[in-house]
């Protein structure tokens, strides 16, 4: 009898623990959906013309994806941002592709859909543009039945699909989740790490197989970006290299404001699991600024360790001796690659058969300095950040 009631007790404890789940869960749905539906009714009345005349946004929490519309159709862009918003996609529209153009330059989507037939600039142009600017994002094109063919054509120049007009809910959403897929499924397959110089005031988000160095700015052997002033103060942070092999960092030593220190002295600290990564100074020149906000949340560096996530300001003195030193554009890009390569060359004499693997070989993953022991994280650090 008691192993019975024992039994039965247990069967009821499981069923009201999956009940609480099941009403937890039910309630989390029902919080994003009441965010995103708010979300949506902000956007009517949000006023971001300043960027584009015809913009209209909708910005979620933690979206899926980020896209972005273009249709002279203002019941299709309607359709877009109620379908999307409400299933988790920050979605920005506009009624032109010259103002679509203009958002790709200063802001970051996974997605463009354009319209094919639109006055001024049609979507085959679009497309030519947006890929030409930005061959990372994903363009689909929007088409009507009679002009699937062209739509068809748009591949040619880079487009990745397009979607019928008229279409439901069901069948845009399904859309769009096949084409997340796929995109996710091509950015995870990248073998080789791919370096761009990117001109946006906000960097991508951070991702496996992409780095970025922002148009303008000089990269420094120990991989510290330094960004110039017309009164000769230098900005200066740590590049996108060297984040994706930190991961996420715990806290910064900021060097005391009225240092002086030559270019290849050390400057600051970046500290990961209770480890400290040292960085040195890409100028010489007197410490008279560092980043208080920064110093407050180190978390900000997750979205780009560029911008406004710089570390100090240098006034610098030997800016003619040392800037033919540092690298930019071109000569950047190619500094990356091949620490890239160089860094995968040590990793496999350190670890030996421990580092090959799938696709180990040739791809360099967010964090992997802090997963190595501390004599071999200490080297790595002197040998590409010390210098």
């Amino acid at each position: 009898m008691v192993p019975l009631i024992l039994l039965v007790s247990v069967v009821l404890f499981v069923l009201a623990d999956l009940g609480v789940r099941a009403a937890t869960k039910s309630m989390s749905e029902k919080a994003k959906r009441r965010e995103r539906e708010e979300a949506l009714a902000v956007s009517l009345t949000l006023d971001v013309s300043r960027e584009a005349k015809s913009l209209k946004r909708a910005e979620v929490k933690d979206p899926v994806a980020r896209i972005l519309c273009v249709d002279d159709e203002d019941v299709i862009l309607d359709s877009f941002r109620k379908i999307l918003v409400l299933d988790g996609y920050a979605v920005d529209t506009v009624t032109t592709g010259q103002e679509a153009l203009g958002l790709i330059q200063i802001h970051h989507y996974d997605f463009v859909f354009t319209d094919l037939k639109m006055p001024s600039m049609d979507g085959v142009e679009v497309v030519k543009a947006v890929k030409h600017m930005r061959p990372d994002v994903d363009v689909i094109v929007i088409t009507g039945f009679a002009t699937v063919e062209t739509a068809v054509d748009c591949m040619k120049f880079g487009a990745a699909d397009y979607v019928q007009k008229p279409f439901t809910e069901d069948e845009l959403l399904g859309f769009v989740k096949k084409a997340l897929i796929r995109r996710q499924d091509r950015i995870a397959k990248l073998l080789k790490p791919s370096v761009h110089v990117s001109h946006l005031p906000e960097a991508d988000r951070v991702r496996r197989g992409e780095f970025s160095i922002p148009g303008g700015a000089f990269i420094s052997a120990g991989h510290c970006w330094v960004s110039m002033a017309q009164d000769g103060s230098a900005k200066i942070g740590m590049d996108d290299f060297a984040k994706k092999l930190l991961g996420p960092v715990d806290t910064i030593d900021f060097p005391p404001i009225g240092m002086t220190v030559k270019a290849g002295q050390p400057l600051f600290n970046a500290r990961i699991k209770h480890r400290r990564v040292p960085f040195n100074a890409p100028v010489s020149g007197r410490v008279v600024r560092i980043n208080t906000q920064l110093a407050e949340d180190c978390e900000a560096l997750e979205m780009t360790p560029y911008h406004k996530n710089w570390i100090c300001i240098i006034d610098a003195e030997k800016l003619d001796v040392e800037v033919p030193q540092l690298k930019i554009g071109k000569a950047a890009v190619a500094l990356f690659e091949a620490d890239i390569d160089r860094f995968r060359g040590v990793i496999k004499g350190m670890l030996g058969d421990a580092a090959t693997g799938t696709d180990a070989d040739d791809v360099l993953y967010r964090g992997e300095l802090a997963q190595l022991t501390e004599d071999q994280s200490e080297r790595v650090a002197k040998e590409f950040f010390a210098r």
